[in-house]
C-alpha cells in the first residue's frame, strides 16, 4: 500500500486525486504544515526539502520501495503504474505534458505566492495582493480559450487535469464562471467524478491553506 504524506493544499490535492482516480491502495497521512509538522525529523527522512506532499511506494518500479517527492511527479508516476490517463497519441501526450508544467509552474507558483501575501505575510498590501490576482485570472483566461475547443486538457482526461483543478477549485470565487464558461463546465465535469470527490475530501475540515 501507497503511504501519502499530504495536507489540504493544491499540491497535497493534486496527488490525493491521481491516487484515487487511479484506485490505487494507498492511506494519507496528514502532515499539517501550519503547525510545522513538515519540518519533523520524521518527515525530513522522507522529504529533506520539508514539503508535501510526498509518497512511499513499497512495491515501486522492480518490485523496490520507492520514496518520491513534488506533486506533479507523484501524480504522473500514479498513472504511468495504473496505466491509465496518459494519453496514447504522441501529440496529446506532448500537449498533457504542457499543461501539467503550465499548472505546476505558472499558475501553481502564482497561487503559493497569493497565499503569501494574503495569508503568510503579516503585511497586507492590497497592489501584491491585486498583481497576483490579475495574474491568476490571466493565467485562467489561457486556460479558458484552450478548454473552449475541447473537453479536457489533452482533449481526452490526463494527469493534466489532476494537477490543475485543485488550483481551480480552491479558488474559483476568483474567477467568474459567466466569464469563463468553458473553464466552468470543465471544473463541473471534474468535479462529478468519483476520483476527484475522494481526492478533494483530504482534511476538508482541518488544513484551509491553498
Amino acid at each position: 500500500m501507497i503511504d501519502l504524506y499530504a495536507w489540504r493544499t493544491t499540491n497535497g490535492l493534486r496527488a490525493t486525486i491521481a491516487l484515487a482516480e487511479c484506485e490505487l491502495p494507498h492511506r494519507v497521512i496528514p502532515i499539517d504544515v501550519g503547525a510545522g509538522a513538515q519540518k519533523s525529523p520524521d518527515y525530513l527522512k522522507i522529504n529533506p526539502a520539508s514539503q508535501i506532499p510526498a509518497m512511499v511506494d513499497p512495491d515501486g518500479p522492480g518490485g523496490q520501495p520507492l520514496v518520491l517527492a513534488q506533486s506533479g511527479a507523484i501524480v504522473l508516476y500514479a498513472c504511468q503504474k495504473a496505466g491509465r490517463f496518459v494519453p496514447d497519441n504522441a501529440a496529446d501526450r506532448a500537449i498533457a505534458m504542457q499543461w501539467a508544467w503550465q499548472a505546476g509552474t505558472d499558475i501553481g507558483g502564482t497561487s503559493a505566492s497569493m497565499n503569501q501575501v494574503e495569508v503568510v505575510s503579516p503585511l497586507k498590501v492590497q497592489e501584491h495582493i491585486d498583481l497576483f490576482q490579475k495574474r491568476f485570472a490571466r493565467y485562467f483566461r489561457i486556460v479558458e480559450e484552450h478548454l473552449a475547443k475541447r473537453d479536457y486538457l489533452a482533449n481526452t482526461i490526463s494527469y493534466a487535469d489532476f494537477i490543475l483543478y485543485p488550483n481551480y477549485a480552491l479558488r474559483r470565487n476568483l474567477l467568474d464562471p459567466a466569464a469563463f464558461p468553458a473553464l466552468a463546465a470543465w471544473a463541473d465535469r471534474m468535479s462529478q467524478r468519483p476520483g476527484v470527490i475522494a481526492g478533494m475530501r483530504l482534511h476538508a475540515d482541518t488544513g484551509k491553506s491553498p
